[in-house]
């Protein structure tokens, strides 16, 4: 299943992103970029915006995922790539300030592979979630 071209992931756990990275191959073909803080992910994107979505971090040193995306936000070249934050915070002010902040998804880590699909297909329009699909043929 190929649904997305490239993903930018932004932790500062090398074994999160080793761990993506065996989920995200259900993708083929997907380029994955990964970034250690937020920082580094601006860097990234000055040099490269044609992500699909980025899956964010919000604990993280140098720059948090918020104060990434509070960053981004200001910036109309990167205001249509979907992110997902996936953090082990479950803080609803954090959640809250996230969505406001433009995040299209939240997921509290540890998560089970399918749900992230899910959210990643709804998200960039992929695919229909198994959800839906369920209420098509009631």
């Amino acid at each position: 299943m190929s649904a997305l071209n490239k993903i930018l992931i932004v932790d500062d756990s090398k074994l999160i992103h080793s761990m993506y990275r065996l989920v995200l191959k259900r993708y083929e073909g997907c380029i994955i970029v990964d970034a250690m803080n937020g920082l580094e992910a601006l860097e990234v994107l000055a040099r490269e915006n044609d992500f699909d979505l980025i899956l964010l971090d919000i604990n993280m040193p140098v720059m948090n995922g918020l104060q990434f995306m509070e960053k981004i936000s200001m910036e109309n070249l990167y205001r249509n790539i979907p992110i997902i934050v996936i953090s082990t915070e479950g803080k609803e002010e954090d959640t809250l300030r996230a969505l406001k902040l433009g995040a299209k998804g939240y997921v509290v880590k540890p998560f089970q592979p399918y749900l992230l699909y899910e959210l990643i297909e709804k998200i960039t329009n992929k695919k229909e979630t198994i959800f839906e699909a369920a209420m098509k043929r009631r």
